[in-house]
């Protein structure tokens, strides 16, 4: 989920000045993987790789590897496409242990091609209802935190609350030309899984054939093309852009206008078309690694999961992606977000339309981005 998927925060740019010093000490060159991802394993065991756009990701390794000796955890950040892409590229040659990103249908998609491990929900976490309907039946990820992209982020600065639109439909009226932005999804996690739901939405998709659904998913965004649609990488520049008046609202991931508001920007305002669309950030374990492996990364997965690693999630990113609904009975939610009940939300069935994110992705590069 980051405050990023993807903005650069200052914890990310530590945490890549840190790998560069432990890869010079250890003479490890950088060829093929990013270099947070290439730093050797210490002498007390062997390294785990962990790849994650978590904005508390740095903050929950370096927790984890201070507590729980015996093998490292090296930490490859970066947005959700860029690492789904390199996942894709070592196929034959695997290099992650845990993937750690917002979105099921990332994980549906790769579950789908034999790449996660399955049954790795820790038995003991007592999840809540939310956290209870975003685990998929076979186990092959953990739902660890609840967003909803898709939200309403706008500048009340620029506009009135009298002036927000009602429905989605309404986004494509000629008084809004200009006014909205959002995150190209080969980049932003949270993006695709905001397109699919608003096809579903719109196409009023129940079961059977998304043909129907995606055809007027992709005329609703060919008109919001017309209508002046800015599409920028993640949600930095994308709030940059409202900040900056080169655009109104945006529609994109409810933590990072709420991190927004938090980091100085009263101006900013979160609302919801109904529906947006429920977010589960979730964590999923490389089935083509050796035993050993995978019996770290299900050490990993449990601790992230424990009252320890809930609480760093929660503190590791204030004012960005700690800004999440838990997914575990009795872990409370930050003060700044509105109660769970009031925001109106859908989810979608991720092994339905996560197999149709590359051809819809694809799609939108051509025809709405190109």
């Amino acid at each position: 989920m980051k405050l990023d998927i993807g903005m650069t925060k200052p914890t990310k740019r530590f945490s890549v000045r840190k790998a560069l010093a432990v890869a010079g000490a250890l003479g490890v060159t950088a060829t093929g993987m990013t270099l947070a991802s290439q730093v050797a394993a210490s002498a007390s065991g062997p390294t785990l790789y962990v790849y994650s756009a978590q904005g508390y990701d740095s903050a929950a390794v370096a927790a984890f590897n201070a507590t729980n000796p015996g093998f490292t955890v090296a930490l490859n950040d970066n947005s959700t496409g860029p690492l789904l892409q390199e996942i894709q590229a070592e196929r034959n040659n695997p290099r992650f242990g845990v993937l750690w990103v917002d979105g099921p249908t990332a994980f549906a998609t790769l579950d789908q091609e034999g790449l996660l491990q399955h049954h790795i929900v820790p038995k003991s976490v007592n999840f809540n209802a939310r956290g209870k309907a975003n685990i998929p039946a076979d186990g092959s990820f953990v739902p660890a935190d609840l967003t909803a992209t898709g939200a309403l982020v706008w500048d009340s600065a620029q506009m009135t609350r009298a002036q927000l639109p009602k429905t989605w439909n309404d986004l494509t009226l000629p008084r809004y030309k200009g006014w909205l932005g959002m995150n190209d999804p080969t980049q932003s996690g949270p993006t695709y899984p905001l397109i699919a739901g608003v096809m579903a939405n719109l196409g009023n998709y129940t079961s059977g054939s998304t043909k129907h659904a995606v055809s007027v998913g992709e005329a609703f965004f060919k008109k919001l093309k017309a209508n002046g649609l800015v599409v920028n990488a993640t949600n930095g520049p994308t709030v940059a852009a409202i900040l900056s008046h080169t655009i109104k609202m945006a529609i994109i991931q409810s933590s990072a206008g709420y991190g927004k508001i938090l980091t100085g920007d009263p101006s900013l305002r979160v609302s919801y078309l109904n529906p947006a669309t429920t977010l589960a950030g979730g964590m999923g374990i490389d089935a083509k690694m050796p035993w050993t492996v995978r019996q770290e990364a299900q050490k990993f997965v449990n601790w992230v999961m424990s009252p320890a690693g809930q609480h760093v999630m929660q503190t590791g990113d204030p004012q960005g992606d700690s800004l999440f609904w838990p997914v575990i009975t009795n872990e409370h939610q930050p003060s700044s977000l509105p109660a769970l009940h009031t925001v109106p939300m859908k989810t979608i069935n991720p092994y339905v339309w996560g197999p149709l994110e590359t051809k819809i992705n694809t799609w939108f590069s051509s025809n709405i981005i190109g």
